[in-house]
Formats: C-alpha cells, sequence, structure tokens
C-alpha cells in the first residue's frame, strides 16, 4: 500500500481529491525545510511545492518511489539524485496558461500607462488644481505597436504571445543566450534585449538561467524598456535591477517573484524606497494562483500520481 505525504496542503486553495487506489494519506499545512525527510519517513509517494528534496534527503528516504511537485518548477528537487534511484519525479504542466499571460499584460498596462504614477497624482491635489480637464504630467505607452521579447517560450511564454499580439504588438521570441545556432522563428538574445520595448522571462531557474539578466543585460535594454518577470527570482540579478531602476537604465518592472519566498526582513526588493516607485510593480507570487487554474493544478496533481501507480508516469521530468 502506498504511503502518501503531502508537505504543503495549505499552498494551493483546491479541492484535492483522493487518488483511486489503495493508500494512507497525511498532509501537512506546511513544511519547513529541516522537517522534510523526517515527515516523508516510509513515504512512497512525495507531494511537494515549494519544500527542497535535496540529495541527501532523497538519500534517507529509501521507501520513496515518487515526488509530484505541485508546480511546474522543478528546482527544488535533486533530479539527479532521483535518476540515480530511479525515483519517478512528475510535474504540473499547462494549468497556468490563462492566468499568468493575464498577470503579465496587466502588469504591462499599469506599467506603460503609468497607472501607479496617476493614482498618486490624484492623490496629491493635482487633477483638483488643474485648469483643464486633464493632467499631462507623466507619459503614457500603447502596447499597440511595441515589441514584446519573450525569454522562454512554453506554453506560458506562448500565452502570453497570444495576448501580446491581440494588442497589436510584435513579438519576438529568443534564442538562448550564447547559441551558436538559431532555431527557426527565433531571433538572438542579444537582439532581442536591444529591440524589446517589453521583456518577459517565462524560463525555468537553472544553472543556465540562474543570474541570467544582469547589469550588462539590463544595460542594453532600452532605457524606456520595461522588464517582466513572472519565473523565478534567481534569474534576475535583484541588485541589479535594483540599480537599473534607480538610475534610470529601464523604465520601469513588473515581478511576482523575487529570490527567497516568503521575503525575509530587510530583503532589498522589499525597501521602502524601492515600493514606493511609481515604476515598479511587486506581487507576492501570484500570478498563477487563480481558483480556476488551482482547480486544475490539483487535479492535475493527482491524475499524476494515478498514472504512476498504474504503470504510466505522465509529466515525468525524472
Amino acid at each position: 500500500m502506498h504511503k502518501l505525504v503531502y508537505l504543503e496542503r495549505e499552498s494551493v486553495i483546491a479541492e484535492v481529491r483522493r487518488p483511486a487506489f489503495e493508500h494512507s494519506w497525511i498532509e501537512y499545512p506546511a513544511t519547513p525545510a529541516d522537517q522534510v525527510a523526517e515527515r516523508l519517513a516510509g513515504a512512497t509517494i512525495a507531494i511537494t511545492n515549494k519544500a527542497p528534496m535535496p540529495a541527501a534527503v532523497i538519500e534517507a528516504l529509501p521507501d520513496l518511489k515518487m515526488i509530484a511537485v505541485a508546480a511546474t518548477g522543478t528546482n527544488i528537487v535533486d533530479l539527479d539524485a532521483c535518476r540515480a534511484r530511479g525515483i519517478v519525479v512528475s510535474n504540473i504542466q499547462g494549468y497556468a496558461e490563462h492566468t499568468v499571460p493575464e498577470h503579465v499584460l496587466a502588469m504591462m498596462l499599469a506599467l506603460s500607462r503609468n497607472l501607479f504614477a496617476w493614482r498618486e497624482t490624484i492623490q496629491a491635489g493635482r487633477w483638483q488644481q488643474s485648469d483643464q480637464f486633464c493632467l499631462f504630467d507623466h507619459p503614457i505607452r500603447d502596447l499597440h505597436g511595441a515589441t514584446l521579447g519573450l525569454i522562454g517560450s512554453g506554453s506560458l511564454g506562448n500565452g502570453v504571445a497570444r495576448l501580446a499580439e491581440a494588442f497589436g504588438m510584435r513579438v519576438l521570441r529568443a534564442e538562448h543566450k550564447g547559441a551558436d545556432k538559431l532555431r527557426p522563428g527565433y531571433t538572438p538574445f542579444a537582439t532581442v534585449l536591444a529591440e524589446a520595448d517589453v521583456v518577459s522571462l517565462h524560463c525555468p531557474l537553472n544553472e543556465q538561467t540562474r543570474g541570467l539578466i544582469g547589469v550588462a543585460e539590463l544595460q542594453a535594454m532600452r532605457c524606456s524598456a520595461l522588464l517582466i518577470n513572472t519565473a523565478r527570482g534567481g534569474i534576475v540579478d535583484e541588485m541589479a535591477l535594483i540599480q537599473a531602476l534607480r538610475e534610470g537604465w529601464i523604465a520601469g518592472a513588473g515581478f511576482d517573484v523575487i529570490t527567497a519566498e516568503p521575503p525575509p526582513q530587510g530583503h532589498p526588493m522589499l525597501a521602502a524606497e524601492l515600493l514606493a516607485l511609481p515604476n515598479f510593480l511587486l506581487t507576492p507570487h501570484v500570478a498563477w494562483a487563480s481558483r480556476p487554474a488551482m482547480q486544475t493544478l490539483a487535479d492535475q496533481l493527482i491524475d499524476n500520481i494515478e498514472a504512476f501507480v498504474a504503470g504510466s508516469p505522465r509529466n515525468r521530468v525524472a
């Protein structure tokens, strides 16, 4: 009989049905990193979202047969250690193909139309003091006719492309940084940075993408460009981003992710000075979290587990 342990049940607000096979089920609202191995003792199937599964934890769990990741990103799991042990790792795919692109477009619209600056202007009483019906304190830019650069072209990147094209944007898909060959339909990485009015990140966090956007990349972007990150915090050098916003290398940024989540007190991305900027928008990793998307995630999670037990693993990443 399989023993299933769900390490972070409160990481999704949805109905999670029980698998249709004989099993025991244990769930925890959340699990600190130092309690992962202890809580998974004897488990054959582990369900995790952000609770880390490094090699040391995996080696301490001889009964473990599957890790069901309740998210798309799998950087919290040591996949090489799983392959060495023959442990199946499955993730969730395609569940956020509408909700994340909508969040990206919302950030693009808010920043390009300077909505937060206009709100501050109203609060300061500028409109009330105006001699005419409107104000021109802040520039407004249209998405129509602008160029969107996509770094990462999976279901989320493609979803953003569909919405952007509906707004009349030109879409460029970036080739891998430093790639020797150019895939059909892709544009060199450096060209995308140089030509895009908006750069949106949709790639996984791994050794190739960690720090992908740093000082050189931010300085290569247009000073009128926006940077949107709904992928992972570590893809962008946060100190470089802060400097870019303070010194005007780019026009603005919308982030749904940072390097430490939840962030500790004193995290640089939560500095009062930064959050007060009208051209910086930070949300707490919620781009994926519409109720329909979370229910799709929960359903697919159990589908993955049932497929594994039936001998036909799906959404397998290791």
